[in-house]
């Protein structure tokens, strides 16, 4: 059997400022390299092995299992568990997914989240691999490391116990993405051991590059819902914890587990009875185990909605998903988990053309300094210790324009060592503290509303105890003219969606029309081939002909000139982006493609939003019967 060798890699030094992620220039943990191992075996006929993480119970820890049940594990590969193993079948769901025997549900969680969003999927999940070509038993995953992506090469020996799976196990039995991933992360955090147990936040951030931010339910922000919302809206990771101790998981009567992680997959408002209803669409990476309570798979309160509203929101199926009221849902559960590559989530409200900036520092902190929370001693920490400068040129009362981020770092291959408290200082020009933060976590993160000028953050340690950190300071802005690079953020991966780097109709327009004021038919084709196809569509082969768009902008041209306006553009954005999160939700199994029972849900969901959004139903399915049309050509 072949093995790489398995020699000491040296600590790479942290530069002082500017340290990023890019999918261009990955990080080879152990500086294994996939397609030069794979390669290697081929051309000697041999199966690949991994010395660094090797088929050993050194691999799965020794604290995990009984010292009786770790002698009888044995690692069997997929071939030899199913005659004809699969990485991918059917497209990437968070229903491909059942949970273990580890407590890696946070985790878990995360990748269910990760499995509706493509744009992140694609970075962690490489395609260049699989059972039918070029199989060497040799994979590779990527995930995001303290401002770096890093590749992760794992052969494909699975740990068995008695004849079955002893962690994840898919829903379809050869179908083996969600085995290999969490292998990948396994050796990535050291062993099997270390995800028993962990934070959703951490692994949301692991898999796309992206700043989380974490809403206490106990103590939830007055504007809950429209935060959910305008996450769901953006194509935000989102997931939730409930209280209670991870180990125990503890089920409760209303069918609800303690200490426990799941996933969010919607959230909407409803018309219902009167009024209107919140509710939240929630999945259990267990693959079943459903919330019993009010507005539950067989719960009375759907009888009291419209058909069309019940038919495209309601699966009736005892998958693990289910969905419930934002009161329950407070009540439940105590933690909200959202994240994206940039906070697209803190938009709502803003009434204005609007981008996330990003500027991100690597350094190291040294105890000594002041850091105590006493009033006397933040003052000393703000005058004495590494200062990082950022400006507030844009202000709206009514929503967020700062988050800032402090990730401290831990050495290679001691992903389990225990969080110090740190946290940061944020000052005005005058050594005034606004704001502190400390806790006991990889990640503190901080949502602000600052008025324009000049503040700094100091991060900082509650223990003597140095630690190496990246800061990341996300700024809002409008001014899309004078700073064109704010939307292209180099701490940005560079496979993200340029709808998401932009975060608004108006930087999509302004690209495309150039120098003009307005977009022809050419430009607007131009505009959805290489935005909505490049980002949604990749794998379909379809494309938005010439003659379609000069149809989409005919029915958007209101001034019947040949060309399209920048409100006349919005307007049809918002009716795209409708359309796209509607298709994403009824393409359950990720093929990339809806059949007719799922092409009947959407049209009813698209009425749904039509009498959400109070109007522009023409311009709506219009939209859907052209990109329909794109879909199946």
């Amino acid at each position: 059997m072949l093995a790489p060798s398995s020699a000491p890699v040296p600590e790479r030094g942290w530069q002082t400022a500017g340290a990023a992620g890019s999918l261009q220039k990955v990080k080879k943990l152990n500086s294994q390299d996939f397609s030069e191992l794979r390669a290697l075996c081929l051309s000697q006929g041999l199966l690949f092995e991994d010395t660094t993480f090797p088929a050993h119970t050194s691999s799965i820890g020794a604290r995990l299992l009984p010292q009786e049940e770790l002698r009888q594990i044995q690692w069997k590969r997929p071939t030899e568990l199913q005659r004809n193993p699969y990485l991918i079948m059917d497209g990437v769901s968070r229903f491909d997914i059942m949970q273990g025997e580890i407590g890696d549900c946070w985790m878990l969680a995360a990748l269910g989240s990760l499995t509706l969003r493509k744009q992140f999927l694609e970075n962690v999940l490489p395609k260049d691999q699989g059972f039918q070509d070029d199989y060497a038993g040799i994979f590779h995953f990527r995930f995001w490391q303290y401002g770096e992506w890093v590749d992760v090469v794992i052969d494909d020996r699975l740990p068995t116990l008695n004849g079955r799976y002893l962690f994840v196990h898919p829903r379809t039995s050869n179908e083996f993405w969600p085995s290999l991933l969490e292998k990948a992360y396994a050796k990535l955090r050291g062993s099997y051991q270390n995800l028993n147990g962990g934070y959703l936040s951490d692994a949301l951030v692991d898999l796309t590059g992206g700043v989380q931010v974490q809403f206490s339910l106990r103590d939830p922000p007055p504007d809950l819902e429209e935060i959910l919302k305008a996450a769901d809206r953006s194509r935000c990771l989102m997931g939730c914890s409930t209280p209670g101790q991870a180990r125990r998981n503890i089920k409760l009567r209303n069918g609800i587990v303690q200490g426990h992680a799941y996933t969010i997959t919607g959230a909407v408002k409803i018309p219902y009875k009167n009024g209107w209803k919140h509710i939240i669409r929630i999945w259990n990476p267990w693959g079943h185990g459903e919330w019993k309570g009010p507005w539950s798979d067989n719960s009375r309160q759907w009888d009291h909605v419209e058909p069309k509203y019940r038919e495209a929101l309601l699966r009736n199926k005892d998958d693990g998903e289910f969905w419930m009221s934002c009161e329950n849902f407070q009540e439940q559960f105590s933690w909200l988990y959202i994240c994206n590559s940039t906070p697209t989530f803190l938009d709502f409200g803003d009434e204005h053309c609007s981008a996330w900036s990003l500027t991100s520092y690597t350094s190291l902190w040294s105890p000594g300094l002041p850091t105590r929370r006493s009033r006397s001693s933040s003052a000393g920490a703000a005058s004495t210790n590494p200062q990082y400068f950022f400006k507030v040129l844009d202000h709206n009362p009514n929503t967020y324009n700062v988050a800032i981020s402090l990730m401290q770092k831990h050495a290679e291959g001691m992903q389990d060592e225990k969080n110090l408290k740190i946290g940061f200082f944020i000052t005005m020009e005058n050594s005034r503290v606004l704001k502190q933060i400390f806790f006991r976590t990889r990640d503190v993160t901080s949502y602000l509303t600052l008025s324009p000028g000049t503040y700094a953050v100091v991060p900082a340690a509650a223990e003597e105890q140095e630690f190496q950190f990246l800061l990341r300071i996300f700024t809002k802005t409008q001014d899309y003219n004078e700073t064109p690079n704010s939307l292209t953020s180099p701490g940005l991966p560079m496979a993200v969606p340029r709808e998401n780097q932009d975060s608004s109709y108006k930087a999509l327009f302004l690209r495309y029309a150039k120098q003009d004021s307005t977009i022809d038919a050419l430009q607007l084709q131009q505009l959805l081939n290489e935005v909505i196809l490049k980002d949604e569509m990749t794998s379909l082969g379809g494309r938005f002909s010439f003659d379609s768009c000069r149809s989409i902008l005919a029915l958007m041209d209101l001034n019947s000139n040949g060309r399209l306006t920048l409100q006349e553009f919005g307007s049809l954005w918002q009716c795209l982006t409708k359309y796209m999160d509607i298709f994403s939700r009824e393409d359950r199994n990720r093929s990339g493609f809806l059949d007719v029972a799922e092409l009947k849900n959407a049209i009813q969901a698209a009425d749904a939003f039509q009498n959400l959004a109070k109007g522009g139903s023409q311009i709506l399915m219009t939209a859907m019967e052209w990109l329909t049309l794109v879909m199946y050509t």
